[in-house]
């Protein structure tokens, strides 16, 4: 394993500016200079990005600014004794000690866990006084190694080897316990340190302390028996926690990670008020996995907008593998049985085998064994798809109530099924029933039935009276307003279709992945099951969609090809993985395009993207497959037509992205604040996209990041 710290790393009595983005870009130069990574910029923005959701501030002036990023090459500690110290939000004053951890996209356990035992020994204070009397670099460097037990010193393994879980679980003479999870969107540093800090000052307080870190390097789960003998729970989390209803029913409270850090003694007493409070706050079992305050901003609530979202979006990221492997099954199953195989499949999967091969089928299948295969597939996959409702009702009951809603959530979407309400009905189902699960978890329970409340009562009551009332009130209503729907769908014909095709292609490429496009592809996933050969519209919305979404990677990737010299080298690179991703219908292989140029690439992507969606549309063109773009060629109806639908709104998105390009280098308003830009590159701090994916002009030679990682083949 490499060194993570060198000499060359460590900068002593430094003035780095007055402000922590100075610092950070500072620092991320010095690992750069240093063959660490690939990109200061690229480092830099990530750091800054992470900097602007949770100050790294800690009590006794110290800040640990820290990304995890592609940009990173090799896992590193840049350390910066300060003179002036700069602020970096911690409450007690500016930081003069900053060390800046620099984490690769894949970092290894091994070094994630002694960039965390790092963390943990900024805890300590003779370890900091130490930093500060440091003469040398060999001596800082010397020191840190020996804290992250890189140097054989007796004094420090005996210190290091113990964690905060093993030294408070141990511990019998506290008359009273408190557990703690602490996790940070990184992993890194936040968690460890909020657990060390949590751990001593129960220590400090006589509470015993047993703390769960949901970090990078692992998680090792408090024991159940540990939780159910607490008096109180306290969550430092800037994530969801992992099997949060394990705290069912326990006193709590839940604050940001960085407050663990900054008063761990105020957290604990806070924690054990709760559990002395008569009326004190505990965690219902339908609030296990969806707290009712936003983990990164304290006490304020999650709009209605956004709890709305992330419960649909919950609902439509589990309904999608049903859809995914039951579309394709089907649309193997026409492949080898014939576009009549729905006539013929339940017949032969029930009648034949293949020892006893069908003598009755369609035309168009491959032979009998063509047939039985086809059948077998194809009852497979509409049998997968037969759950779509289900699966979504149930999911989005989840999102609210968690596992007690799921059940409830089920059973309201298979009523909704059998009333013809589809998925509208699935939709609302799944909201009514994870809102009344909701509701009945937050309820008071005595003691002897909070154990049945999750697996019996909640789930019981929640599907008595949400599928009650889709059956007796809502189900008929909704039933018309979707035949309705399914009405006008397929009357769309001529001018009325191509529109639709143009918002719908249009909505995929104005913002690569987020919520927009996530509307305009739930539309069509949820949409998919009622598509027949006598019904075909579903289908062509889902191919207008998916066509449409693999425009911008590719233009990007075609814009590169034909004048790479207005692209930098970072942008070439991702061009050439931008044909693999773009083929593959992932619509986020543009993001590093869009994130360092969004006023020329977006509308240029939006452009193409509405021309290739009016034109599947126009054609007609179907596809039974929610996902894998051309690798999904026979769930492709008239395949040829829309793969000349994605050419040709590919070559006008590059087209417009090079022409608007150009035309800013040559001149303008625009041409000359970017020739402003191009004289002072390093000392222009670029604008936060809340992404990693670089910044600055693209006409630039700036470097962007490589593909995102957040590009992801499900969607959602």
């Amino acid at each position: 394993m490499t060194s993570l710290i060198t000499t060359d790393l460590v900068v002593l009595g430094a003035d780095q500016g007055t402000e922590s983005s100075a610092v950070i870009r500072a620092l991320a130069a010095t690992i750069a200079e240093q063959g660490r990574a690939n990109s200061a910029d690229g480092l830099a923005d990530a750091a800054i990005a992470r900097e602007e959701k949770t100050p790294t501030g800690v009590p006794g002036g110290i800040a640990i600014p820290h990304a995890r990023t592609e940009a990173v090459t090799e896992p590193s500690l840049a350390m910066a004794r300060l003179n002036p110290p700069v602020d970096f939000g911690a409450k007690d004053g500016p930081a003069d000690l900053v060390f800046m951890i620099a984490a690769p996209e894949g970092a290894g356990k091994d070094h994630l866990k002694l960039l965390s035992k790092l963390a943990r020994s900024l805890v300590k204070k003779d370890f900091v006084a130490s930093l500060r009397a440091a003469t040398t670099e060999q001596e800082v460097v010397d020191l840190v190694e020996t804290a992250l037990g890189l140097r054989e010193t007796p004094e420090e393994s005996t210190s290091t080897e113990s964690t905060p879980t093993e030294s408070a679980s141990s511990s019998t003479d506290h008359p009273r316990r408190v557990v703690a999870v602490t996790a940070c969107p990184t992993g890194i540093a936040h968690t460890y340190m909020a657990a060390d800090a949590l751990v001593q000052a129960g220590s400090d307080m006589g509470i015993d302390v047993v703390t769960e870190t949901q970090g990078s390097s692992g998680t090792t789960p408090i024991d159940q028996s540990v939780i159910d003998a607490a008096d109180a729970v306290v969550f430092a989390v800037d994530v969801d926690v992992r099997d949060k209803a394990r705290f069912a029913g326990k006193p709590y409270v839940q604050v940001p990670v960085k407050a663990g850090i900054d008063d761990p003694q105020g957290l604990i007493a806070k924690a054990l008020a709760e559990a002395d409070a008569p009326n004190g706050r505990r965690l219902a079992a339908a609030h296990a996995a969806a707290d009712d305050e936003s983990s990164t901003a304290g006490n304020s609530r999650e709009s209605i907008g956004a709890h709305l979202k992330r419960v649909l979006l919950t609902g439509v990221s589990y309904m999608i593998p049903f859809v995914a492997a039951g579309g394709l099954l089907m649309a193997l199953g026409f492949l080898l049985g014939g576009f009549d195989i729905p006539d013929y499949a339940e017949d032969i999967v029930l009648g034949n085998s293949l020892w006893n091969l069908p003598t009755e089928y369609g035309d168009l299948a491959f032979g009998p064994v063509g047939a039985y295969l086809g059948a077998v597939a194809f009852q497979i996959g509409n049998l997968s798809m037969s759950f779509l409702v289900a699966a979504l009702a149930g999911y989005i009951a989840y999102g609210i109530a968690d596992r007690p809603g799921i059940a409830p959530g089920f059973t309201v979407g298979a009523v909704a099924v059998l009333m013809g309400a589809g998925f509208i009905g699935g939709i609302i189902g799944g909201l009514l029933a994870g809102y009344i699960a909701h509701w009945i978890g937050s309820l008071a329970a005595p003691r002897w039935l909070r154990g049945l409340m999750p697996v019996v009562i909640i789930p019981l009551v929640a599907s008595l009276v949400s599928s009650g009332l889709m059956f007796m009130v809502l189900g008929g209503p909704i039933s018309a307003l979707t035949k309705g729907l399914d009405s006008w769908l397929s009357s769309m014909t001529g001018t009325a279709a191509i529109v639709l095709g143009l918002i719908l292609g249009a909505m995929m490429a104005v913002d690569l992945g987020g919520p927009v496009n996530k509307v305009a592809y739930s539309f069509a996933v949820a949409g998919l099951a009622a598509g027949s050969v006598g019904n075909p519209v579903p289908w062509e919305i889902m191919a207008t969609v998916m066509a449409a979404g693999m425009v911008p990677p590719l233009a990007m990737a075609l814009a590169t090809a034909v004048r790479p010299r207005i692209f930098s080298q970072a942008e070439k690179e991702n061009g050439k993985a931008a044909w693999l991703l773009g083929a593959a219908f992932i619509s986020e292989g543009a993001i590093p395009f869009a994130a360092s140029d969004p006023l020329r690439v977006i509308p240029a992507s939006v452009v193409g993207a509405g021309v290739t969606g009016g034109m599947t549309m126009a054609f007609s063109v179907t596809s039974q497959a929610p996902h894998g773009g051309v690798f999904v060629f026979f769930a492709i109806d008239s395949f040829l037509l829309f793969l000349l639908s994605v050419v040709v709104g590919t070559i006008i998105s590059a087209v417009l992205v090079l022409a608007l390009k150009i035309l800013v280098r040559k001149g303008g308003a625009a041409g000359l604040a970017e020739a402003a830009d191009r004289s002072a590159p390093a000392t222009t701090a670029a604008t936060s996209t809340g992404s990693t994916t670089g910044s600055g002009s693209a006409g630039e030679a700036q470097p962007a990041e490589p593909v995102s990682s957040n590009a992801d083949a499900t969607r959602v």
